[in-house]
Order: structure tokens, then C-alpha cells, then sequence
């Protein structure tokens, strides 16, 4: 970098012009706003680009990520992520020892911060106001709000309890609108946010045997996109995060562990570098694996009841002969490439 700078200052006395240059410990601290520009006045006028993006890329990661469902899976997965890659993070799940564990996870990555534990339960009204509140209290900024916790219950709809459906309701869809409400009028005051939505395959068609969570992501899905064009302009990017089956806890909890779906199951640590890299690029809606971006475009030919039909197979029980992969051995083998 200091080659660079000073090849910069040399090719400017060549034409003429000599511009001082900057301290890097200066651009360390530069933001990506009109002041940093005007702050830049004795840089070289045409590379004043350059400085502005190393200032940017700076201030990207300096952004505090919170992120709900970070005891386990996806989410703990995206807390790395985000730890990895610099950001001060905020972990949200029910159990505090279990959160404690992955703030212990996190303290390996250099430069992070001391990661934040709020242990709430989001299916209960209150949870999203009193963790804004806390916040608030701590005076800690939420730049980047990720909405990734949720479950489901596989079975038939008239054989599952309407407490189960209304705790998916309340976890996949009422959770994500109380804290979008809350922390997205400060990132509109700021001009600036990113949100992340963990949505599904599943939003795209009808799944029988898992029909509430279906819709339930149906519904983050539409919001997710209708936010993206609502904002677009304000400084606020919204991403959907698509997963397919993915071998997180989701399925020993949603009865899932003996269907076809489970043999099909993609590590939880890709789906989290895909949901990093889709949110701080701003991406709009992002499929994870290239089999389930193939099952996505599949839609376009295929009627609406030959992907019921084929869902409801997916989530069907296996033999146990047939069943080649359990809970966990996707998320090891991820673990041991790392």
C-alpha cells in the first residue's frame, strides 16, 4: 500500500502537480461520506477514488451485525462470518449458555470485538423492544440486522397443533417484523443499513408436509424484495438468503432427520459465506448451491402441482438402508475443510 501511495505522488509530480500524501493511520479512520470527501482535498483529485474505497472498505467491517438463531446453524455460522471479517457482532438466541459458547467461538478471530450476548426468546411481543432497548442503553448502533432465526414442524396439516403452527408464525414472521420496525427507522436517520433476511427455497413453491413453513418464508421472501424496491436510494440494501435443506438442528427439531431431504442437506458454514457475501455486496436475493438455484429456475416449467408433488416427496421418510447421511455429517465435514 505504501508503494502505491507513493507511486501516486511521484506520477503526480510528473504532470506537474505535487499532492501530499495522506497518513494511512489518517484513511483508517476516514468514512465513506460527503465530510471524508472534502477531508481528502490534498489528495490527487483523480485518485481520490481509491482513497474513498480503502476508507469504505474500512468502515464496512467496522459495522455491527446482529444476528438472531447465532446459538446454532446458519446463524452461528454468520456470526463467524462476520466476526471473521472484522464486524462487532450481537448474538441473539433463548439460551445464554449455548450463546456464550459461540461468543467463546468468536473471540479466535482477530481484531474482533468482544461479542455481545442477549439471550431472548423473539416468539415472545416483548423480546424485539427490550433487546432495542438494551442496545440503546449500551449505545451500541445496529448497522447490518440479521433475521435468521425460525423452525418448522413437518407433518400434515390437519395432524399438527395450531400452538406449533402459531410458534412458526410467530418466530419466522412476527420476530422479523418487530425487529425490522425497530432498527430500520435509525438506519434510514443514518442513510445508511443492511438487512438480512434468511428466507428458503421454500418461499419460491408449495411444500406439503411442511406447509406452514413454506409459508411462513413465502412471506419473508415477498417482504424481503418489496423492501429491497422500497428503499432502494436511501443508503439501506435488504437481502433474502435462499438456503436449501441444510444440515443444521432444523431437522432433528422439525422431524426431518429420516427424509430425503436430509440426504440432500448442504453445510450450514457455505449458506453462511454465501449470506456474508450477498449482504455486503447488497444483493437483492441470493440462492445458495447450485442445485437449488437449478430447483429455483425449475419453477419456470414446471406447474405449480408438480412442485408440490415433488416437495412433498422430498420431505417423505426414508428407509433406513437408504438413508446414507445423518444430522451432522455435512457440518463436520465443513468443519474439518476449515
Amino acid at each position: 500500500m505504501r508503494r502505491f501511495a507513493a507511486r501516486l505522488v511521484l506520477d503526480g509530480s510528473s504532470l506537474g502537480h505535487c499532492y501530499p500524501l495522506r497518513p494511512i493511520s489518517h484513511l483508517r479512520n476516514l468514512q465513506p461520506t460527503a465530510e471524508a470527501a472534502a477531508d481528502i482535498r490534498g489528495v490527487r483529485p483523480d485518485f481520490r477514488v481509491h482513497y474513498l474505497r480503502f476508507a469504505r472498505s474500512r468502515s464496512m467491517n467496522n459495522e455491527t451485525a446482529l444476528v438472531t438463531g447465532s446459538s446454532s446453524g446458519i446463524g452461528m455460522y454468520l456470526a463467524h462470518e462476520f466476526a471473521r471479517n472484522g464486524h462487532p457482532v450481537v448474538l441473539v438466541a433463548p439460551v445464554e449458555s449455548e450463546l456464550r459458547e459461540v461468543a467463546q467461538q468468536l473471540r479466535q478471530f482477530d481484531g474482533g470485538t468482544e461479542p455481545i450476548v442477549i439471550a431472548k426468546d423473539l416468539e415472545q411481543p416483548n423480546a424485539a423492544q427490550e433487546i432495542f432497548d438494551e442496545l440503546q442503553q449500551r449505545g451500541v448502533t445496529i448497522d447490518i440486522l440479521v433475521n435468521n432465526a425460525g423452525h418448522g414442524q413437518r407433518g400434515k396439516y390437519h395432524e399438527i397443533s395450531l400452538e406449533q403452527d402459531l410458534s412458526m408464525v410467530r418466530l419466522n414472521i412476527e420476530a422479523v417484523l418487530r425487529l425490522t420496525k425497530l432498527f430500520l427507522p435509525p438506519m434510514l436517520a443514518r442513510a445508511r443499513g443492511r438487512i438480512l433476511n434468511t428466507a428458503s427455497v421454500a418461499g419460491f413453491e408449495p411444500g406439503p408436509l411442511l406447509a406452514v413453513y413454506h409459508a411462513t418464508k413465502a412471506f419473508v421472501l415477498s417482504l424481503s424484495e418489496s423492501l429491497a424496491t422500497e428503499l432502494e436510494d436511501t443508503g439501506i440494501t435488504v437481502t433474502a438468503l435462499c438456503p436449501g435443506p441444510t444440515d443444521t438442528d432444523f431437522f432433528p427439531k422439525a422431524g426431518m432427520t429420516e427424509t430425503r431431504a436430509m440426504q440432500h442437506a448442504a453445510a450450514p458454514q457455505d449458506v453462511a459465506k454465501t449470506g456474508y457475501k450477498a449482504v455486503m455486496d447488497g444483493e437483492r436475493v441470493v440462492v445458495a448451491g447450485a442445485v437449488n438455484k437449478v430447483m429455483v429456475s425449475a419453477r419456470r416449467i414446471l406447474t405449480e402441482e408438480a412442485q408440490a408433488k415433488q416437495n412433498q416427496k422430498l420431505y417423505e421418510e426414508l428407509p433406513e438402508e437408504k438413508q446414507k447421511y445423518e444430522r451432522g455429517d455435512m457440518e463436520t465435514k465443513a468443519a474439518q475443510k476449515d
